[in-house]
């Protein structure tokens, strides 16, 4: 197994200062990180995760867009092959005509991402489960419709609130997915988070549930308590009793 990592968005009001939150990472017990922004100095991040022994597990980046080749240089420069779609409009998972418009552009920017002996996956909010295409939430009828060298990194906390079993989502879903974003709270739209552990979703159940999964990645986009120290707290609960 991988070693944990975060999702560098949890302290994204920290991150002025990386080497100071890559540090406290590490000093945690964390292995590895997420970025959600590769190309802001991608040598300098380099320099530091090398430093404290952390690796790139992925990152988090517009790469559908015109930022698609600085995008790119900058994983090769990170450490990583794995880049994530972190979002695509609510309004296009409402039907499968838009489900399937963005695979095709998921399908289409693989190709150049492959080319440089990379891979592209998609991470997904509540909507891709609360809308249900052809009886099915969407992020299914959106995988079926993925060219087999695509993944996912399904997110089981918004996977609960968007009212789905997130355990037997992932069974079904099979191999292709091989990153969970793990996070915990009430799972209810607008509410913080809680330190991994804390709140209703079953972590256990849904880390046991595929085990194609490469990286577990820590992510908590917001809490009412200080963050590091939910984020200490969430790794002393994964790291223990046989979580993971």
């Amino acid at each position: 197994m991988n070693p944990l990592s975060v999702q560098l968005y949890s302290l994204r009001d920290q991150m002025d200062d990386p080497r100071a939150v890559l540090t406290k990472l590490a000093d945690i017990g964390y292995g590895a990180v997420e970025p959600y922004s590769p190309t802001t100095d991608p040598k300098g991040f380099r320099a530091i995760a090398d430093e404290l022994g952390l690796a790139v597990s992925s990152t988090h980046a517009p790469v559908l867009g015109e930022k698609r080749d600085e995008v790119l240089d900058a994983m090769a420069t990170i450490g990583t092959d794995t880049v994530i779609v972190p979002a695509t409009a609510r309004e296009r998972w409402t039907d499968r005509e838009g489900v399937e418009g963005v695979a095709a552009e998921l399908n289409e920017t693989a190709k150049h991402v492959a080319a440089r002996g990379m891979r592209i996956g998609y991470h997904n909010h509540w909507w891709e489960l609360e809308n249900v295409v052809d009886g099915r939430p969407a992020l299914e009828v959106f995988a079926d419709a993925l060219d087999p060298e695509l993944i996912l990194e399904v997110d089981i906390y918004w996977a609960a609130v968007g009212g789905v079993d997130v355990p037997e989502l992932l069974a079904r879903l099979g191999d292709r997915v091989r990153l969970l974003h793990v996070k915990d709270g009430p799972a209810t739209k607008g509410d913080p988070m809680t330190a991994v552990g804390q709140g209703v979703v079953p972590i256990a159940a849904s880390l046991a549930a595929n085990k194609t999964v490469e990286w577990h990645v820590v992510e908590l986009d917001e809490c009412a308590t200080d963050m590091v120290q939910a984020l200490a707290d969430s790794y002393t609960f994964l790291t223990t009793g046989g979580i993971r």
